[in-house]
Order: structure tokens, then sequence, then C-alpha cells
């Protein structure tokens, strides 16, 4: 598998990705994305169910390291479950630190996106991951201001973060939709990923105020699926079914009741 990594002096080496291939990768991308977190043995049924990718935040992985040893080793968890983008969440006390740290993942695979919280620091990192091609996410934001200032950096996707403010009875997509806004010019804009989404209702008012994709735990992403009207449709389907089975008229067809 190919590998990508960072040059601990912030220029571009041979290993890198070809300059704009995070931005093909990104063309080619569906949207509305549903990318997950969680633990890798829960995700994994989940991978081949539609998910975009996977994204880790530090809180999961000190939960994960404690459970299943290294940081790399944890990462390499995720690897194997899927041939889809793992975001990893990297942190640094410098520019140069964040590219370091971020260096020891890319070099991992070329699924491996860095993930990096809205800092100063991060700023130079995301201007030198740009360059080197290396797709990257921004969390942590929640205002405009911070948004802009990353996406001239050179980010790929800036994640609003959307139940805080739910919680402050504040409304929780409304930075979704004004980087909707400010962005819908731009040629070379970033995705805008709603993060920190909690709920089916959050997840859907992002997708409606225009995001371009969702980060939600894996039992969010079951219960989006749910519905009343669904459930009694669903059931009065299966039931025709069972009656055609019960009438001895889906001879060849490999149903039999549960």
């Amino acid at each position: 598998m190919q590998q990508t990594a960072i040059s601990t002096n912030g220029a571009a080496d041979s290993a890198f990705m070809p300059m704009g291939a995070a931005e093909m990768n990104r063309a080619s991308a569906a949207s509305p994305a549903v990318w997950l977190a969680g633990d890798p043995e829960d995700l994994k049924p989940w991978m081949s169910r539609g998910a975009a990718g996977i994204v880790t935040n530090t809180v999961v992985l000190n939960d994960m390291v404690k459970k299943y040893g290294q940081m790399t080793d944890v990462i390499q968890r995720y690897l194997d479950i899927t041939d889809k983008k793992v975001a990893v969440e990297i942190d640094g006390h410098s520019t140069q630190e964040l590219l370091d740290v971020g260096e020891v993942f890319t070099k991992m695979s070329d699924q491996v996106i860095l993930k990096i919280p809205c800092t100063v620091n991060a700023l130079g990192a995301f201007a030198e991951l740009k360059k080197a091609g290396v797709e990257t996410f921004c969390t942590t934001v929640f205002t405009v201001n911070q948004a802009v200032a990353v996406a001239q950096a050179g980010v790929d996707h800036v994640l609003p973060f959307c139940e805080p403010y739910r919680d402050v009875s504040g409304d929780p997509t409304a930075l979704v939709r004004d980087l909707r806004d400010i962005f819908a010019d731009w040629a070379q804009r970033p995705y805008i990923t709603a993060a920190l989404v909690r709920s089916k209702d959050t997840a859907e008012a992002a997708l409606r105020d225009g995001a371009d994709g969702i980060i939600v735990f894996w039992p969010i992403f079951e219960e989006m699926l749910q519905a009343k009207f669904t459930d009694e449709w669903n059931t009065t389907f299966l039931n025709e079914w069972n009656e055609m089975y019960d009438a001895g008229l889906l001879e060849g067809v490999p149903y039999s009741r549960h």
C-alpha cells in the first residue's frame, strides 16, 4: 500500500502523495457523506454499509489505547477493518510537532487523514500538509472566523461543532448554514463536515442545512435509518412476501420465514 509521509523540515519529500491528490479524492467522494466513530470492533460491520470512512477523536482514542494498547496499534486496527479513509486526530505544541506526530500515522497508510484541533499552530501545519497533498480535517471549529482562517491555510474539511450549542439551547447547525453561504463561491472550498453530532435530529438538521458530511457514532447511524412509517410499511410488505411464501409461490427463491 502506498505510504505518505510528512517531512520533519516542513517540505515535501518523495514519499508524499502527488500535488492535487487530495483534491482528486475530494472531487470523487460522495456527498453528503456519513463518517463513523467508535471502537473498531463495533465499526467493522458498518464499513460495508455506506459509511464514508472512520473519524477518531482524542477522547475515543484514549479509551481505545487503554483497551488495545499503543496508539499505532489502535490505528492499525482501524485500517485493518476498511479500505476507506481513517481520520486520525493528533495534537502538539507547535507546528513542527504536529507535522512530526502526523508523519507517524501518514507513514502507516495512504488511507490516513490527519485531524487537527483549531489553533494558530495548526494553520502552519495545514499549509504544509496542503503542499504535500495530505488530506486534513480541522476540528473544534466554533466560529466563522476560525473556519475562514483554517480554510485559507488549506484544510480540506472544516468541522463545525454542533451539539454544544444545543446544550445551551442554541441552534446546533447555524454555523453549518453560515459556512455554506460563505464558502459557496470559493473555487477550492473546504468540505463542511458537521462534528459532535450526537442525535439523529442534529444529523438531519446538519444535512438539511447543507453539510457535505456528518460525523456520528455508529448507534446514531443506525437510528438515522429508523422511522415509524418505515417500520409499518416494512411489516406490511414482509407480510405480503410471507403470504406468497406460504402459498408456495416463491419456488426457486432462497427465502424462509424467521
